[in-house]
């Protein structure tokens, strides 16, 4: 889903689209806060179902710490080392360690500006982006005191993620030697 569906979905939720304007709504104040608030959704959900990522390292005699990038969250397999130490944001590898390690990691997504092209892809699974609209239409009509839309939008995108199956896969079996 590009960031122009997502807006394209939650303004038509909520309904403030206008497809002939260049901002897809007349409300100035929509249009001027949507990207923040698609942002700050985007970035919650990415740490409810996470964004598997890998990287490769070489670790040689004058290299034996990794230092987690920005778009790191959190890392959960190292493979190709049997002994190291994670210290903040630091993979210490021991000093008569050499060779090439595997990182698995979940990462945060990109961050989306107000200058962010409409055409940018976001990189969370399409369950969460289902539900993004609703989390996103809540923040933006939660200053609206004339009615009680935002805490409606709010309330459901609240029980829709904790309905999220956070899981990629249900695991796998292994049969060895037959039956």
């Amino acid at each position: 889903m590009t960031l122009k569906e997502m807006k394209e979905k939650t303004l038509r939720l909520i309904e403030e689209i206008n497809p002939d304007s260049e901002l897809l709504t007349d409300d100035p104040d929509i249009s001027a806060k949507i990207n923040d608030v698609i942002n700050q959704i985007q970035f919650e959900l990415a740490r409810i179902k996470k964004i598997p990522a890998k990287t490769e390292i070489e670790i040689s005699d004058d290299n034996k710490i990794f230092n987690m990038t920005d778009e790191m969250y959190q890392i959960f397999r190292i493979i190709g080392a049997s002994s190291f130490d994670i210290i903040g944001k630091e993979v210490i590898f021991p000093e008569d360690f050499k060779g090439k390690v595997t990182i698995y990691y979940y990462k945060y997504p990109e961050v989306i500006r107000k200058d962010t092209e409409d055409t940018y892809t976001f990189k969370l699974s399409d369950d969460v982006l289902e539900i993004a609209p609703y989390g996103i239409a809540g923040d933006l009509l939660k200053s609206d005191v004339s009615n009680s839309y935002g805490n409606i939008y709010s309330q459901r995108y609240e029980q829709m993620k904790q309905e999220l199956d956070v899981r990629y896969n249900t695991g796998f079996i292994e049969i060895g030697e037959g039956i």
